[in-house]
């Protein structure tokens, strides 16, 4: 399928790896000319060249946190007209309730739901006068479903998801959309981490980690970053003009809820 995003502009935050690089490399190969962003200049470096070579797409770059406004406003620099803005940063790790401090919280909001909105506030306004825009947020699927030892990142990350469901519907006249990519045990870094944390605490190998953790996904096996990266394409695209304001779970089939 042609997604009829060719040629148009995208800022996809946090993409030097990880969801983010995936999403990028999605765009990229549907022929859109993405900016990334990371805060590892060297790995970004990498990765844009990669993309670029494969691709055969104009890759800018951005090295610097998102929660920087000086980073948010060189990625609008150097993208001032962006059709496509994928939001995405690094989580907080997993803890206990008890053991959060104000600092801990006021830093998870800060990260996962006000650097988002701050993005897309630089973005939005311009992308309704265009008559196009596709905003998607990588979330978590802990969003609506949420586990106390993830309560900073849900927290913070639920936020993100009620203000971005209510800006959906001012701009959907427009043809700008809003959505949202919960992803739960995809196979990046981050699960990694995940894995080894568990195994410390479970006193087991990494491999009986990871069995663990696939064996709580329906599908039976962790995701793939490309099929993360897939659905972010297809919210991108012409033809998800009527799809806005949307929570798309990508977690093998795991969510037990009905809506």
């Amino acid at each position: 399928m042609d997604l009829g995003i060719a040629g148009r502009r995208a800022i996809v935050c946090a993409s030097s790896r990880g969801l983010g690089r995936a999403c990028a490399e999605a765009l990229a190969r549907e022929g859109v000319h993405p900016v990334i962003n990371g805060r590892d200049a060297d790995v970004l470096k990498a990765t844009r060249d990669e993309l670029a070579e494969r691709h055969g797409v104009e890759v800018d770059l951005v090295a610097g946190d998102i929660g920087d406004p000086a980073t948010r406003q060189a990625l609008l620099a150097a993208c001032p007209e962006p059709d496509i803005l994928v939001t995405n940063n690094s989580g907080p790790p997993p803890g206990r309730f008890a053991r959060w401090e104000r600092d801990d919280w006021v830093a998870a909001i800060d990260a996962n739901m006000l650097a988002p909105l701050a993005m897309i506030r630089l973005a939005i306004d311009g992308m309704a006068d265009r008559r196009f825009g596709r905003i998607v947020n990588i979330t978590s699927a802990m969003v609506t479903t949420p586990r106390a030892p993830m309560g900073l990142s849900t927290g913070a990350r639920a936020g993100l998801t009620s203000v971005t469901k209510a800006l959906s519907r001012e701009v959907a006249s427009a043809n700008v959309t809003l959505n949202n990519l919960l992803p739960e045990r995809i196979d990046t870094g981050r699960q990694r981490q995940m894995a080894e944390l568990h195994s410390r605490r479970s006193g087991i190998t990494i491999e009986e980690a990871y069995e663990h953790m696939a064996s709580t996904i329906a599908a039976g096996r962790l995701g793939r970053p490309d099929e993360v990266g897939d659905a972010c394409a297809y919210l991108c695209s012409a033809q998800a003009g009527f799809i806005s304001g949307q929570n798309l779970h990508l977690d093998g089939g795991s969510y037990p809820g009905v809506i």
